[in-house]
């Protein structure tokens, strides 16, 4: 059974599917490892991030074991969980995909932040930014505090639909691709940076320096899609 060209939508979604097809078919055998992640994006004619994005959709659903540095394995059918759409449905969006969206986004509600925020919204942002440099002392992923943090910019941007998408991109954050892709991909390294690139764009919102508060919020989201986008490490258990 050949593998197929993916069309460009929910491309994450439709690798996991054909793969998902394959292995059912016994395509790829229990136990064996699955082709490397640069050879599945060339033969299917996506980026590699979005063969990323389905393996670990894949790996919520029991399908495979990521084994970080050896490889993809294909589970016994019996260890995997009837959980066949759950991702899909509960992400409607790939997370890094997304990520490039807020790349677009956030960048114009920092800029409209740094003109229009009022005292009240500044207060917001510095509480949120000490909540993140709080949870980080305490070795915990700030999800809370980086959330509210951008939450409290768009409130602040005096944009209703875009305070809204913002939001939007929240809830679909909290979804278990999500989640499993952080805990391969975020550490204590990694909010360390944040944390400077989340503590640049207050500056600038403060400053009511627009285009400096547009460009330090298009680097902190280009820089986290990079730390996403990096080398395969061990997840925490799920």
């Amino acid at each position: 059974m050949p593998l197929k060209v993916i069309e460009p939508q929910r491309l994450y979604r439709q690798i996991a599917e054909q793969l998902r097809s394959l292995i059912n078919a016994g395509e790829f055998a229990v136990g064996s490892r699955l082709p490397a992640e640069r050879e599945l994006a060339k033969q299917l004619c996506v980026s590699r991030p979005s063969v990323r994005e389905a393996l670990i959709a894949l790996e919520i659903e029991k399908v495979v074991e990521v084994r970080s540095g050896s490889g993809i394995y294909v589970l016994k059918p019996k260890k995997r969980q009837a959980t066949r759409g759950k991702v899909g449905e509960a992400v409607e969006w790939g997370p890094l995909e997304l990520m490039r969206a807020r790349e677009l986004v956030e960048s114009e509600v920092a800029a409209l932040a740094a003109r229009h925020a009022k005292q009240a919204d500044l207060q917001l942002m510095d509480q949120a930014l000490q909540q993140m440099r709080a949870e980080v002392a305490l070795g915990q992923i700030p999800r809370a505090g980086d959330e509210a943090f951008h939450n409290a910019i768009a409130q602040a941007c005096g944009n209703e639909v875009l305070r809204d998408t913002v939001r939007g991109y929240w809830e679909a954050r909290h979804g278990a691709l999500f989640e499993r892709l952080g805990d391969y991909f975020e550490d204590h390294v990694s909010w360390d940076a944040a944390l400077l690139e989340h503590a640049a764009v207050l500056k600038a919102i403060r400053a009511r320096k627009a285009d400096l508060a547009r460009s330090a919020m298009h680097l902190h989201l280009k820089r986290a899609h990079q730390r996403y986008s990096a080398s395969w490490r061990r997840a925490k258990p799920s």
